[in-house]
This record gives C-alpha cells, sequence and structure tokens, in this order.
C-alpha cells in the first residue's frame, strides 16, 4: 500500500504476516515507484517474510521522463534522499518490524544504499549493483561518495552484488570495495548492468538473478 513519509516523499509499504523479524528499506532504481517495485516490495514480505518499505527517490517529480532523471542526478542531496531511507526505516518499526532494519538497493538505488552504511541505522546493507563512486556526470554539490561511507569506522557490513561488464561499476571501484573489511562482493563475470530485478530487462539472467537472492537471504538472516 501507498504511505506517505514525514518527509511527504511516497512510500510502498508491504507488511509480513505476523510479527516480522526483519525489516528492509528499499532504495528503487532511477525509475522510481511502478508496478515493478510494488510486486517486488510484496515478494519480499511474501517470500521472505520480511516488512519492506520502498522509497521514492524523485518525490514531486515523479512524472519525469527517465532522460529526465539522469539530468537531475546532479541536484539530487545525500541528506533529503538518506533521510528519506531513515525515515522509512522509522515506519518499519511503528509498523511492527523487530527492530532489525536493513537497507537494501538497485542501481542508484544500490548506490544510496552504500552511502546510508553510515548512519548507524542500519544493520546490514546490500547493493545491486550499485555506483561505488558517483559517475562524473552526477556529481553535485550535495553529495559524497558511495565507498567513503562504507569505509568509515563503524559502518555496517554490505553485500554488493556486480556484473562484470557493468560499466556503472568499473573494476577498479570493485577491488577498492572488496577491499575494506566490512564489504562482500560477489561478481558475476557475465552480466551486465541491472541483470537482477527487472525480468522484463534484456539483461536479465534469471540463474545469476536466483543465485543472487539465495546470498542476500542468508546475509539478512
Amino acid at each position: 500500500m501507498r504511505v506517505t513519509l514525514p518527509s511527504g516523499t511516497p512510500a510502498e509499504l508491504a507488511l509480513a504476516d505476523g510479527n516480522a523479524g526483519r525489516g528492509v528499506v528499499l532504495a528503487a532504481d532511477i525509475g522510481g515507484l511502478r508496478p515493478l517495485f510494488d510486486d517486488l516490495s510484496a515478494r519480499l514480505a511474501n517470500d521472505y517474510g520480511w516488512s519492506v518499505c520502498a522509497v521514492e527517490p524523485f518525490p514531486g517529480r515523479e512524472q519525469m521522463t527517465l532522460e529526465e532523471r539522469f539530468a537531475a542526478m546532479a541536484g539530487l542531496d545525500d541528506q533529503r534522499q538518506i533521510g528519506d531511507l531513515l525515515e522509512a526505516a522509522d515506519l518499519l518499526a511503528e509498523r511492527g518490524s523487530a527492530g532489525r532494519v536493513a537497507v537494501l538497493g538497485f542501481c542508484m538505488g544500490g548506490m544510496y544504499a552504500l552511502k546510508a552504511v553510515g548512519t548507524g541505522r542500519f544493520d546490514k546493507a546490500v547493493s545491486f549493483y550499485g555506483m561505488i563512486r558517483v559517475p562524473p556526470n552526477w556529481r553535485g554539490e550535495g553529495q559524497g561518495d558511495p565507498l567513503d561511507s562504507v569505509a568509515k569506522e563503524g559502518a555496517a557490513p554490505v553485500l554488493a552484488i556486480i556484473g562484470g561488464r557493468d560499466p556503472y561499476t568499473p573494476a577498479d571501484e570493485v577491488d577498492a570495495l572488496d577491499a575494506l573489511p566490512t564489504a562482500t562482493v560477489v561478481r558475476y563475470a557475465d552480466a551486465e548492468h541491472a541483470f537482477v530485478h527487472d525480468p522484463d530487462r534484456p539483461a536479465h539472467r534469471p540463474d545469476d538473478a536466483a543465485d543472487a537472492w539465495h546470498r542476500v537471504a542468508e546475509f539478512l538472516r
């Protein structure tokens, strides 16, 4: 069901039956909330017993085209983006998750999941092909590099799912992330960007996606 965070940002809430042992804040890709993420939130709640809150990354601008969203990236502010993820975590706690809340994101959402690990609010983070350093054409005054957040003392453990042929996660950046003690990187050598979360994309790899979800479930157990 659609809810509104205190900041005014729309979010999709899918609560697990009973008292969920795990809450998951879901950071959407650049396309934002849409039926794909409504269905994914419901599936994670039903299949894994997680209570999920998925957050819209462009509140008030949901009607922008994908091209307009890419052009708007440099204007995003980490404080607002991460603040919405924190508000989603608080909402999950209020609605009955057991207090353990992870953050999980895809693409740009994976980038913000990495940025959120130093807040102390999330016990774990999963980044599906999230940018490890902010791409040059996305850089703005209000943005820091995800790698710096993961490197902070006390940062939450990270599981990063990476495609070996993904131009958004260059090999040297993946190596730098993998070298950090709190990060676990799983590489799928033949995968391109966004090979897990959207079955309609040409890049989708069902076997690799199934393996990745198995690893995520074990990590968040």
